[in-house]
């Protein structure tokens, strides 16, 4: 298999169910999806090998699923099946009260950083927003998959819990917002 095609010099893209051109909102919308699952790769090759085994299992399925909500939102056909799915939001909810429980209760807000893990979860975390923002720009002007919406919305709140723990891990202090 050729890595290169030559089918989208022109701009255009295949899509399950037809092709639409590159700047698409669907395209934007997998497309960011697809830059956060690079992020989280980055995020995994950042941790130590005997550290955090829980966090890189989590994460690891994360990027299998990041795969299938692109899968999901590249759908243009009406006949479909969705992989993200509302028990994968109800999993997202229980890591992060699990991880949540290993962290000081907030006071206030926190400034991204810490350990460089940290920091590369947080990025995690705002690109997670970005995807959500052109998610729901899609689920606005059209079908889609709407639980990818939704997962894509805990998945931020995932990567916030994951940085502050691997800082608790790692005894390093969140440093907290000081209004100016």
């Amino acid at each position: 298999m050729k890595i290169y095609t030559r089918t989208g010099d022109e701009g255009k893209t295949a899509l399950v169910g037809g092709r639409v051109s590159k700047d698409d909102i669907r395209v934007e919308a997998y497309g960011t999806i697809d830059e956060l699952n690079a992020f989280v790769g980055n995020a995994i090759c950042k941790m130590a090998m005997d550290k955090h085994n829980d966090l890189r299992q989590h994460l690891t399925e994360i990027q299998h699923e990041l795969f299938d909500a692109g899968a999901d939102l590249a759908q243009v056909s009406k006949k479909r099946t969705y992989q993200i799915t509302a028990d994968k939001v109800t999993r997202l909810e229980n890591w992060i009260d699990q991880y949540d429980t290993e962290c000081a209760p907030l006071q206030r807000f926190i400034l991204p950083g810490g350990t460089a893990l940290a920091a590369a979860l947080h990025i995690c975390r705002v690109v997670a927003r970005r995807a959500e923002r052109r998610t729901v720009t899609l689920t606005e002007a059209g079908d889609t998959n709407v639980e990818v919406r939704r997962y894509l919305n805990r998945l931020s709140d995932f990567f916030f819990i994951a940085a502050r723990v691997v800082n608790v891990r790692a005894r390093v202090q969140d440093i907290e917002y000081d209004r100016s």
